[in-house]
């Protein structure tokens, strides 16, 4: 696949996939098309060359309506109109389910409380979402998204500008509705230590393709890291998790080979 804007083409013989029910995190370095893929994948990005596929047909031969029943985007940084609370917006995610004619407004306003619950946001429905703090109003985001009832959601860097706290509360909450509620996540992910401890499927991205794919201990490795991000590490067993955990080495340690090969644990 082949994805461009105008004449810049920003990955060339790119091929991936997404497992069903898994939390895939997608890494890299800056510019290599993390964030291009995921818009490949919500269909806002017609490829230049090649197709993607959504249960098996083209993304982009399905109605718009049938495609939302599907896929949830969580976009970088989204904005809310002013002074719109927190039930309005989420309510916003009903949408696709909504036909001129036929509505259902008691299916509506439950799927949007249980929405609000699953991302613990239910006791702020009447505060408006310009006062919330950043991980409140990513965690109505999500429930907006939630709302959709969609089997797929996409997440583009939904930690960014977050403390380390409210980084962790999105991150498990987006674990616990993979586990919990079998859904299918895709998120693109900066840390890497973040992203091996949260998801059970890695896409590695250099330069516009796939350097790597598969679990965390596949894909998190000394070798792998300083090939993909140029950097030299030790990679141990997180105490907490077992994940794979980076350490990035000291330039003495650098200049003296220690890290390239080297695997604790």
């Amino acid at each position: 696949m082949t994805l461009a804007y105008e004449r810049r083409v920003v990955a060339e013989g790119l091929d991936a996939e997404i497992p069903p029910g898994s939390f895939t995190v997608v890494i890299g370095p800056n510019a290599c098309g993390k964030s291009t893929l995921l818009r490949a994948l919500a269909r806002t990005l017609r490829p230049r060359a090649g197709t993607v596929l959504l249960a098996g047909r083209d993304i982009h031969a399905l109605p718009t309506r049938t495609v939302a029943r599907r896929l949830g985007l969580l976009p970088q940084s989204p904005t809310a109109p002013a002074g719109i609370t927190v039930v309005e917006l989420v309510a916003q995610g009903r949408y696709p389910h909504q036909r001129l004619l036929r509505r259902d407004p008691e299916t509506d306003e439950r799927v949007v409380a249980e929405s609000m619950a699953a991302t613990g946001v239910a006791d702020l429905a009447t505060v408006p979402v310009d006062e919330l703090s950043g991980g409140q109003r990513q965690r109505v985001w999500i429930a907006m998204a939630l709302a959709q009832q969609t089997e797929l959601l996409l997440l583009d860097e939904p930690t960014t500008y977050l403390d380390i706290a409210h980084q962790v509360e999105v991150l498990e909450l987006c674990t616990r509705l993979q586990r919990r509620q079998g859904r299918t996540l895709v998120a693109v992910l900066h840390d890497l230590n973040q992203a091996a401890r949260y998801a059970d499927h890695l896409i590695a991205m250099r330069d516009g393709r796939v350097a790597a794919a598969g679990r965390p201990a596949e894909v998190i490795t000394p070798d792998r890291v300083a090939e993909i991000f140029g950097l030299a590490c030790r990679v141990i067993d997180d105490p907490e998790t077992g994940a794979p955990l980076v350490i990035p080495c000291r330039r003495r340690e650098v200049s003296d080979n220690l890290c390239l090969s080297a695997h604790d644990g």
